[in-house]
């Protein structure tokens, strides 16, 4: 008798895994199956997870991206990509987006099919974007717009809705600069022929001045000496040796730091050790010399080494002023359809969280009153003396310490579709239950104003593009209720995460401390910060240019701060992912019928006032 089938999806993953390594003719090739966003390490390659359950769009979204990153790896050279690749952001952008398209165009030529579930990645990136929704130029990312015109220029074949559009965008741009693309099929093959091609692609688009030095200059003439090309050859390697110094201070840039202080501290020691000469006066400081400003205040409490190019380009803006009246209403109506199955489960979660709430009040009594309620227990003196007046009683209420919620909401593209309506659907049934409980709430929402930095990219690009300039974006930090507004006030606000368009890039770490330093203004006893996300911290423009963990370690350090201070309960909601990578005390959704299940239980036990109980539940969660 075989042995039964533990997870469903595994036969796939297992055949899928196999496919790949023999299409990228890498049989030492570990495939892995997660969460984190996919690519491909030295020879490990990481896939969109896949579920037990095995959608469609799970199946066909994991073989695109396999199939993808297989023929990358079967037809890209590392090092004569490297040799060729210019030196400016931009012209690097766009020689790496034609590098991609190339090696699916030569795969596709072997295996067609290959094609079609890479258009079903493409898709799906576009979709997670908001490409379709793109109304103007300036909004489309030129690179991916390049990469998208030799995909359809070497395969024939249409594109993607979304991608067809950016296309569409910058197609009067390039014909207007008389891009030529007519060498194309002759130079697919060769990755050198093909480099050279691009980089008078990238000069024709009007970047031809940040592709930097040409690399078959650098062996210098044939016609020279070879006394003169020795030190020609001498100054390669140093260049080589300079380049690889600094790659690895960028690497690592607190050894780089550290390097450059103690340059400091030995030219520091070298001055102090040099007395001065006979005759010659030690200028003294004017103490009547204006002093110099105080250093600016950090950009984040939790850490003090995080760093924000630009914040004048933020914004923290109410709901209503991001849509009309009417298109929340209409925004309003169609969440509501989707709330409509989750009636019950919403008066079943009231009435439990209700109950444990009220368990946490204390009565007392005063006895002895001559009024109020009658005191059976003191009705024996009576009997025993019926001189003896009737002893009434009356009870008080000590109301429990009063509570506020924060519901913290990720914004950003990848909550598109399904996952943003289940984040919204939440809010709203934890919203209206905990006002019933006579407990406060405030709604709060974070995202981007732009894809690929906005403002704060540009204003990085026109200073020079300094090095690690840190968070390279412009937040909008988004309030869909204060605590103090009635929920029917407030309740078409949230309709508003159905608009096309609102949903960008998320950077975490910054708004879970925005959440943190609206939530300890308040006054109430007891607060509880639940965040509703689907994952990791990502805005493409801020780690092209930082270090790749600069996003995720700051989100990991205001955790720790929040836990550390103890002021705040923080609590996490998974979005169809697992986030106890983030938050110690968390509970996953896949799905929002779930809220009627399983999970009425388990968010009510997350307001437990005992501990051990809490962690009880939440254990509970983690072991099924």
């Amino acid at each position: 008798m075989s042995k039964p089938i533990d997870n469903p999806a595994d036969p796939f993953k297992k055949a899928l895994a196999e496919a790949t390594k023999t299409m990228a003719d890498r049989p030492e090739l570990t495939v892995s199956y997660t969460v984190d966003p996919s690519g491909s390490t030295g020879d490990t390659m990481r896939l969109p997870q896949v579920s037990r359950r095995m959608t469609r769009d799970e199946v066909l979204l994991a073989r695109g991206t396999a199939d993808q990153l297989a023929l990358r790896l079967r037809h890209h050279d590392a090092g004569t990509h490297g040799r060729y690749r210019p030196a400016g952001d931009m012209a690097a952008a766009l020689y790496e987006e034609m590098e991609y398209a190339r090696c699916e165009a030569l795969g596709a030529r072997d295996m067609p099919g290959t094609l079609s579930n890479i258009d079903v990645k493409i898709a799906h990136e576009a979709a997670r974007k908001g490409y379709a929704q793109i109304r103007n130029q300036a909004e489309a990312p030129l690179p991916v717009a390049a990469g998208y015109m030799i995909r359809e220029m070497a395969t024939g074949r249409k594109l993607p809705e979304g991608a067809e559009h950016v296309l569409d965008l910058w197609r009067p741009f390039m014909e207007q600069q008389g891009i030529n693309l007519e060498r194309l099929q002759d130079v697919l093959s060769d990755q050198t022929a093909f480099a050279k091609f691009s980089r008078q692609l990238i000069s024709d688009l009007g970047y031809g001045d940040q592709l930097g030095d040409d690399p078959d200059d650098e062996m210098g003439d044939d016609g020279e000496d070879a006394e003169e090309a020795a030190p020609e050859n001498d100054r390669g390697e140093m260049e080589e040796q300079e380049q690889q110094e600094q790659e690895e201070a960028d690497a690592s840039p607190e050894r780089a730091q550290e390097q450059t202080q103690d340059q400091q501290q030995a030219a520091t020691s070298t001055e102090e050790l040099a007395d001065p000469a006979d005759g010659d006066e030690v200028e003294m400081p004017d103490p009547e010399a204006a002093m110099e400003p105080p250093p600016p205040p950090a950009a984040s409490d939790a850490d003090p080494n995080y760093t924000v190019f630009r914040t004048e380009f933020d914004e923290e803006i109410m709901a209503e002023e991001l849509a009309e009246v009417a298109e929340l209403e209409r925004l309003r109506a169609y969440l509501d359809q989707q709330l409509e199955p989750l009636k019950g489960a919403v008066s079943r979660l009231a009435n439990k969280l209700q109950r444990r709430l009220q368990a946490q009040q204390n009565r007392s009594w005063e006895f002895d009153r001559e009024e109020g309620m009658l005191d059976a227990g003191r009705l024996a003196r009576v009997v025993a003396n019926p001189t003896t007046p009737l002893s009434f009683k009356i009870e008080h209420d000590t109301e429990f310490r009063d509570t506020v919620v924060t519901l913290l909401l990720d914004n950003s593209g990848s909550m598109r579709g399904r996952p943003i309506s289940i984040a919204a659907i939440c809010a709203d049934v934890l919203a209206r239950t905990l006002e019933r409980c006579n407990v406060k709430v405030e709604i709060l929402g974070f995202t981007t104003r732009a894809w690929k930095g906005g403002q704060s990219r540009e204003e990085w690009l026109n200073a020079g593009r300094p090095q690690q300039p840190g968070r390279l974006n412009d937040l909008r930090h988004i309030i869909y209720k204060r605590a103090d507004t009635p929920w029917r006030r407030a309740r078409p606000n949230l309709g508003l995460m159905m608009k096309e368009g609102l949903l960008k890039e998320n950077i975490d770490g910054e708004a879970l401390e925005w959440a943190h330093r609206r939530i300890t203004k308040r006054s109430e006893a007891r607060k509880i910060l639940m965040v509703i996300s689907d994952g990791a911290p990502v805005d493409d423009s801020t780690l092209s240019v930082n270090p790749a963990n600069f996003l995720d370690k700051h989100l990991h350090d205001v955790i720790a701060m929040i836990e550390k201070r103890r002021a705040v309960e923080l609590l996490a909601i998974g979005i169809g992912h697992d986030v106890t990578k983030y938050y110690n005390r968390a509970v996953k959704i896949s799905d929002a019928e779930e809220l009627a299940g399983a999970m009425t239980e388990q968010l009510a036990g997350l307001f437990d006032a005992d501990p051990r109980k809490r962690a009880r539940v939440l254990g509970m969660r983690r072991a099924g």
